[in-house]
């Protein structure tokens, strides 16, 4: 048989340099009939060999028919099936086959294209750190990071917190729009507990929209790829920020998050092929501004100071003042300090950094004084003051 190396130099020896085929046949030893078949033929020759059969081939037409009757069967469990019928094949040629006739019985999920209008949507959403989160004490925490991409331009920002309840998630999100700076027409939200409930916002997410003056989009159950912007930038962060880097503490963690996303921002992005900040540049044209102040998302809570002054909060207890014991406070708890103001006279009964790590007691240098002086104060109310005789007198009373 010729190759196409032969093929290729004979076509070039007769169209070429016009040697006839008795000449090209003298040159090259071919007959002429195997010359006359070469010039003949415009496609190079090929090897083929006859397809012979396979083991899978008396099960195909049964696979089929599984299909038709569960399309979502797993290739796995019909193999294993097979087997008990006397399948002896390789799994890979079975698993091929089962892969290119499934669409027939069980059609694929499509999607479209996206494009995103300057100034439409933000995307939001919580990713989890693959390593618990150093805190202080000797102590780690697991933590959540409230992401956010701005979808026609690709800015994110992200805010570390350290538990799914409202209040910290929409500080999170409070926080993220502070750094972009401007605000969305409207946030792209999946079913989280604290967002959404049953498809609807709750009257938490919906009261911060509201003062905020944007919607929302609250996506379907089970439906990542709606969100397929900032999945891309959950991957990028769990590749590139987390490995590598060893966190001193939750400070340490949120300042080099925020480094890593300025850079990030500054970088050219690969789908759109620009510099998101310098997008985000021009697509605040088309933004409303921050309002001068954000929603407040503290929490807050009426207590009455117990005898014990000592409030309990996230696992740990927090001194108040003693002198208001019995008296109720207001608590309001941020992310970075707590405190409690008497209602009837607006006293502050007490100020706190806010401590993540758990077990503690933290007790004001100041109120500690102020127990130990009540203290003192209830030790000499009961104290008996006790004659002290001089021994003269025993002396005298027993004879000698």
């Amino acid at each position: 048989m010729v190759g196409v190396e032969q093929w290729a130099e004979i076509r070039r020896l007769y169209r070429v340099e016009g040697l006839s085929i008795r000449e090209i046949s003298r040159r090259t030893g071919l007959h002429r009939k195997t010359l006359r078949r070469a010039l003949a033929s415009p496609q190079p020759p090929q090897y083929s060999r006859p397809a012979g059969g396979s083991k899978l081939d008396p099960l195909k037409d049964w696979i089929c028919d599984q299909l038709a009757a569960d399309p979502r069967i797993q290739s796995q469990r019909l193999r294993e099936m097979a087997t008990e019928l006397g399948y002896g094949g390789g799994k890979s040629i079975f698993d091929d086959f089962v892969r290119e006739v499934r669409p027939r019985f069980l059609r694929p999920r499509t999607f479209q294209r996206t494009v995103y209008r300057p100034g439409e949507l933000i995307q939001c959403d919580l990713w989890e750190p693959g390593e618990q989160v150093p805190v202080g004490h000797g102590q780690r925490r697991r933590g959540w990071v409230v992401t956010c991409e701005v979808c026609w331009s690709r800015v994110i920002a992200g805010t570390l917190i350290f538990s799914k309840e409202a209040p910290d998630i929409l500080w999170g999100l409070s926080r993220n729009l502070s750094r972009l700076g401007v605000l969305p027409e409207k946030l792209v939200w999946d079913r989280e507990a604290a967002i959404a409930a049953g498809g609807r916002p709750t009257e938490a997410f919906a009261s911060f929209c509201g003062q905020l003056e944007v919607g929302w989009v609250i996506l379907e159950a089970r439906d990542p790829q709606a969100k397929g912007v900032l999945e891309r930038s959950h991957r990028f962060m769990r590749t590139n920020f987390e490995r590598g880097r060893v966190f001193a503490n939750h400070l340490d963690f949120q300042d080099r998050l925020d480094t890593w996303t300025d850079k990030a921002n500054d970088r050219v992005h690969r789908t759109i092929r620009a510099v998101p900040a310098q997008r985000l540049i021009e697509e605040k044209t088309r933004m409303r501004p921050l309002p001068a102040r954000m929603p407040d998302v503290d929490r807050r809570s009426v207590v009455r100071v117990p005898a014990q002054p000592f409030l309990r909060v996230d696992r740990n207890d927090y001194s108040i003042d003693p002198a208001f014991a019995g008296r109720r406070v207001e608590v309001r708890v941020s992310q970075t300090e707590i405190t409690a103001v008497v209602l009837d006279t607006g006293e502050l009964a007490a100020r706190h950094r806010r401590v993540f790590a758990g077990g503690l007691t933290l007790t004001d240098p100041a109120h500690q004084t102020q127990l130990e002086r009540q203290r003192a104060k209830r030790r000499q109310r009961h104290e008996v003051e006790v004659e002290i005789r001089p021994l003269a007198r025993y002396d005298e009373l027993i004879p000698a």
